[in-house]
């Protein structure tokens, strides 16, 4: 049953179902539409609780922010990004994302490659 998303950890628990579903190969009608909700829901409470202009940051900001609503850490940036002391690297500035990496946080996080150039 769907609920109003009221704090960070039912918003995770919401991203964690949106993701599970969005990957599905063959969705059902009910799937579809579960996931158009939930995601409306995970929208309002971002609109409500992180209002911030994405069109306004870097793109290491933008990581940092997508990082942090998704509650992932440097840690789990490194092993996306293939070596674990990457994360560190990239968030300070002393290494740059390659296209291999930006690649691999669009398909991750689901947006669009551009916000990372």
């Amino acid at each position: 049953m769907l609920r109003p998303i009221n704090n960070k950890v039912h918003f995770r628990k919401a991203q964690s179902m949106a993701d599970a579903l969005a990957v599905l190969e063959h969705r059902t009608r009910d799937q579809d539409e579960y996931l158009e909700s939930l995601s409306l829901l995970m929208e309002h409470y971002e609109d409500d609780h992180s209002p911030i202009h994405t069109d306004q940051l870097t793109p290491i900001e933008m990581l940092k922010y997508l990082m942090e609503t998704s509650g992932m850490s440097e840690s789990d940036l490194g092993r996306l990004l293939g070596e674990r002391s990457l994360g560190n690297a990239v968030l300070s500035g002393r290494r740059s994302l390659s296209k291999t990496h930006i690649r691999a946080l669009a398909d991750h996080f689901k947006v669009s490659a551009d916000l990372f150039l």
